[in-house]
């Protein structure tokens, strides 16, 4: 079926207090186990591609992203394609001919001043070519190969108040806010101010985005859709099933060196993990 716009899918979920998986992917086998993985659990999801998988990918976003859109078209759920982390302005002005509906722009680094002015920048242009567009607002950490911050740090958590200016005053669709999370945890041990996502929740009137799931127990996650996130983005525990899965495998059979082999392996582990948390989800279905 057509590409989904990911505005659609998220703005759908929010009304219904429900969400939308996000997941991000680097290879041709994470896009083809999110979709099976969806598929299977008879849902919508987002195929997410942030600006370090494009890095690892020589700097090139059309291969990957090429690939994404047609394995979208065919699948037998709604899919979204959405540009994620984007810090660079070159990069944001590549997502629509690449046949992205959104994107989410990262200036969360910059004083808040700073990224305030950049996020309004981002959000005219991208509003201008269509995009539905997602921003940051807190320290979430745990990009760029750093450990991941202490979340429950002073100053980390996103504010009430200030997010309500920051959306007011950039345009942006929806707000991705630091509540306990963090990006790359590999164990499932986050815990989430719910108090405070309930006040950003009634302070807002955009979908709430929640990184850093990989590392939020299930039911933290239950508890943080009901409390208002809509859009659930998950990429180190995907890596983490496929890792696991190709060791395993590798392990047992050090003959192996077909690479359909094990990375066959890999992209089923991915798969049953899309479909598992997508269980996990209040969801609105098809």
């Amino acid at each position: 079926m057509p590409l989904v716009p990911t505005g659609e899918l998220v703005t759908r979920a929010a009304a219904a207090r429900a969400a939308v998986a996000a997941f991000n992917v680097i290879t041709l086998e994470h896009i083809e186990a999110v979709i099976a993985g969806a598929e299977s659990a008879g849902s919508p999801v987002v195929l997410q591609v942030s600006e370090n998988a494009v890095k690892f990918r020589y700097g090139r976003l059309l291969p990957l992203a090429r690939a994404a859109v047609t394995a979208a078209e065919r699948a037998a759920v709604p899919v979204g394609l959405h540009l994620d982390h984007v810090q660079s302005d070159d990069l944001l002005r590549q997502a629509p001919d690449a046949g992205f509906g959104s994107v989410m722009y990262d200036a969360a680094r910059l004083p808040y001043a700073d990224n305030l002015a950049a996020t309004r920048a981002a959000a005219d242009w991208a509003h201008a070519q269509g995009l539905w567009i997602e921003a940051e607002l807190g320290q979430i950490g745990g990009k760029d190969g750093r450990p991941p911050l202490d979340a429950h740090a002073p100053g980390a958590r996103t504010d009430p108040d200030r997010a309500r200016d920051f959306v007011a005053s950039t345009g942006v669709d929806a707000l991705a806010v630091a509540v306990g999370s963090a990006h790359a945890m590999t164990s499932r041990t986050a815990v989430l101010d719910h108090a405070l996502l309930t006040r950003l929740s009634a302070a807002l009137s955009v979908p709430l985005v929640l990184h850093g799931s990989s590392g939020v127990p299930d039911e933290g996650l239950v508890e943080a859709v009901g409390n208002g996130i809509a859009k659930v983005n998950v990429g180190t525990a995907l890596n983490a099933a496929m890792t696991g899965a190709i060791r395993d495998f590798l392990a047992a059979r050090p003959e192996a060196v077909d690479s359909r082999a094990y990375l066959g392996v890999g992209r089923e582990a991915m798969a049953g993990e899309v479909r598992r948390i997508i269980g996990v989800l209040p969801r609105t279905g098809g």
